[in-house]
């Protein structure tokens, strides 16, 4: 119910329907890279850097970053990363999110950290262009309706 709410404020708002999809997207962006624990501070300061896109989007987009989709989004990058970079590393498998250490985290962050660029860039691309439309639509038909209404009135 609370989420219905905070989407329905945030199609309501007079932002355009650019800065809402920019803001998803970046949102979309931070939460791939993997900054753990620093997506609120990071998130921040993009919204200060980029003052056109929609800070509640922006806070919305992120929330694809939630305990089950951690380790896909992880993988992905990984791989992503380890295509680009070096084939020679080992895959992740399910086995080394369990058996996380510090010291295979700082082997494979580099890989991991550009294949996420990459994967976020890629989301947020994804999520850009469909936002974009459905927030445009919306709009349309909302201003639409009340040119009709206004139109009533007159007559």
């Amino acid at each position: 119910m609370r989420i219905k709410r905070v989407l329905v404020k945030l199609l309501r708002m007079h932002s355009s329907p650019r800065e809402i999809a920019l803001g998803i997207a970046v949102g979309v962006f931070i939460a791939v890279l993997p900054v753990y624990g620093l997506h609120t501070l990071l998130l921040i300061i993009l919204a200060l850097i980029i003052r056109p896109a929609n800070k509640i989007a922006m806070l919305i987009g992120t929330n694809i970053s939630l305990p089950p989709t951690v380790p896909f989004i992880t993988w992905s990058a990984y791989e992503i990363g380890r295509f680009f970079l070096d084939k020679s590393l080992a895959p992740l498998c399910w086995s080394d999110f369990r058996n996380l250490t510090f010291q295979k985290v700082t082997a494979i962050y580099p890989v991991l950290f550009f294949g996420s660029v990459i994967l976020g860039c890629v989301c947020a691309l994804i999520a850009y262009v469909p936002v974009y439309f459905i927030i445009k639509a919306y709009k349309e038909k909302k201003a639409h309706a009340a040119r009709a209404a206004n139109q009533d009135k007159i007559v």
